[in-house]
């Protein structure tokens, strides 16, 4: 295992990157200062072959995340059951310390044939969804013999029907499953500044408006209990102008408002474990390591400013009770 985060306390949340194919060769050959890395699991699908001899290596040096894309947690009709052993058996090769889906619908049957969408399909919040997903988790996880994380969507759609908040579902589907979540904070900004445009009430918030765009993100967060959070993702996106719609593309650095979100995130849930996505148009391994090293930074900064208040607060509560 690669060493080199001497700096690394309990305090402290691990922090990793999502490793693409392109940097299989720097993750080797270039070791770097990160807890861990992550995978998407379906590329370990085959038996044998390049990949696998590549990631043996890999995991040799780093912690591995698996990261699932085929369970379509919210399908009525359930993955079938060889999706789940070949997932089980990455899981047991591997002993991934992470382990994550979706909170989305993917399945279908088509002609008599289970059929998956090609995509992440949202879901309506409403309790036969949530019947449907804490079923498909609870499955899922005993299968895999583990506790899985799910992710929340960057949505595109807006389905009727729903009658909770996204926030208050995924907090009721990890009560009644036993699961956690996986938050991806860029999803939350995203679907900020699209939710506008898909109720026809374009520019509220718009793109540039940072501030409420971060409040809108902060009350979701705000409605999440703390002990059901197990991972953060932070990714960045392109661009768009005011009225126009966003893509969650992966394909840029993390924005200002991301690392925004984040201090607040780790001020709010404690030390999670903090991957960064970086998916299209590749940047050299130094610039994706880089911006691991930001969420580095920012951590340090947050844990070791409640590390010294700490004290201080016992000082004013010690000077109080003399006064009593």
């Amino acid at each position: 295992m690669f060493s080199l985060n001497e700096e690394a306390t309990v305090n402290l949340p691990l922090i990793g990157v999502g490793l693409r194919h392109h940097h299989f060769e720097d993750a080797l050959n270039s070791p770097a200062n990160i807890d861990f890395i992550e995978v998407h699991a379906e590329n370990f699908f085959a038996n044998g072959g390049a990949s696998h001899a590549v990631l043996s290596d890999i995991s040799q040096h780093y912690s591995i995340s698996l990261h699932a894309t085929s369970l379509g947690l919210g399908s009525a009709l359930p993955a079938p059951q060889e999706q789940l052993e070949q997932l089980t058996n990455l899981v047991e090769r591997y002993q991934p310390i992470l382990l994550s889906d979706h909170a989305c619908f993917s399945w279908a049957e088509v002609s008599g044939t289970s059929t998956h969408a090609g995509d992440l399909l949202p879901v309506p919040f409403n309790d036969e969804s949530l019947h449907i997903m804490v079923t498909n988790v609870k499955r899922a996880q005993q299968q895999l013999g583990r506790q899985i994380l799910v992710e929340n969507l960057s949505a595109y759609i807006e389905l009727p029907g729903s009658t909770y908040r996204e926030a208050e579902f995924l907090a009721k589907l990890c009560l009644q499953s036993g699961c956690k979540l996986l938050i991806d904070l860029n999803n939350l900004i995203v679907n900020a500044i699209n939710q506008p445009l898909l109720n026809f009430v374009p520019k509220t918030p718009s793109p540039s408006d940072q501030a409420s765009i971060l409040a809108l993100a902060k009350q979701w967060l705000n409605r999440i209990p703390a002990e059901y959070v197990g991972e953060i993702h932070l990714a960045g996106c392109t661009p768009v102008e005011d009225g126009e719609f966003m893509i969650d593309d992966h394909s840029q650095p993390v924005s200002d408002t991301a690392w925004h979100l984040y201090r607040y995130a780790l001020q709010r849930f404690g030390p999670i474990a903090t991957l960064v996505e970086w998916d299209e148009n590749l940047p050299p391994w130094d610039t994706l390591i880089g911006e691991a090293e930001k969420a580095k930074a920012i951590a340090k900064d947050v844990f070791s400013t409640a590390l010294l208040a700490e004290p201080l607060n016992t000082n004013i509560e010690h000077l109080a009770g003399d006064k009593s």
